[in-house]
């Protein structure tokens, strides 16, 4: 069995076609990690989520912040913009379907025997293993219930900025969304950034640092993530692994193979 790992598709599903063809890819033997950032931008989301929730056990997908923005936009709590690009979406007879499917996907999923974690933004520094765990299983507890609507609802604001273990509720999930979903930069003292999308060398003098370059209690493990398509796939971590090239931006889509460690390359068709 080989496994794939896919960045931010956005609707990009010819460029993810592409290259799983290149790479034969057969649901049958193998396996498609997402890191989240399924729909949105790109041209055919309806076409990605229902490739991804026709493979069955095969896909191995995580929530990136635009899933979860969908979730709102189907239920009315906000509406699609533009650029978002979700007409085709909102309107297929299989909306239904997909939103049940998005909805039981959760924000972080591991393979123990490679130590290797996978989330759509990248996981706080302060965090050690146990914690994510926890704490990525009760937002998805929630997001499987009757009520996730109320958490969806609630889940458009910058705070908290910082970890607080004592916090609980919507505020709690909150952070989990946030630290998982659409963490860039850090403070300096470990306070969520959310202005700043740029890559790290237009940030100097911030008082800002990438998430993945503070000390952290995963370390030892490779943390692959998405979302931050100004790194173009650099972190200079052999163990920080990014796989947003910007598709949806007429840049790459990019497939890693967990096995042989080689990344390949699909540039956004015209």
């Amino acid at each position: 069995m080989a496994r794939y790992f896919v960045g931010d598709i956005q609707g990009c599903y010819e460029e993810l076609m592409r290259l799983l063809l290149r790479v034969d890819f057969h649901p049958s033997r193998d396996e498609l990690w997402a890191v989240g950032d399924l729909v949105a931008r790109g041209p055919e989301s309806h076409k990605v989520l229902g490739f991804f929730s026709s493979l069955g056990d095969a896909a191995k997908a995580v929530l990136g912040n635009h899933d979860l923005h969908l979730l709102a936009i189907q239920a009315g709590l906000k509406r699609p913009k533009p650029s978002d690009k979700l007409k085709k979406l909102l309107e297929s007879k299989h909306l239904p379907g997909f939103i049940h499917w998005v909805r039981h996907q959760p924000l972080m999923r591991e393979l123990p025997e490679h130590k290797l974690i996978m989330t759509h933004a990248g996981v706080p520094p302060q965090w050690d293993l146990a914690t994510l765990r926890e704490e990525a299983s009760e937002v998805s507890k929630v997001l499987m219930s009757d009520t996730y609507l109320d958490l969806i609802g609630s889940m458009y604001t910058e705070e908290p900025e910082s970890w607080d273990p004592d916090a609980s509720g919507f505020l709690r999930h909150r952070y989990c969304i946030d630290a998982l979903t659409r963490m860039r930069f850090l403070y300096l003292d470990g306070r969520l950034d959310f202005a700043c999308k740029k890559p790290p060398a237009d940030c100097d003098g911030l008082a800002l640092k990438p998430w993945f370059e503070f000390p952290s209690e995963l370390d030892d493990y490779t943390l692959v993530f998405g979302h931050w398509a100004a790194l173009m796939g650099k972190t200079d971590n052999p163990r920080r692994i990014a796989l947003d090239t910007g598709c949806c931006w007429g840049e790459d889509l990019t497939l890693w193979h967990l096995e042989t460690g080689e990344k390949i390359t699909q540039k956004k068709l015209k």
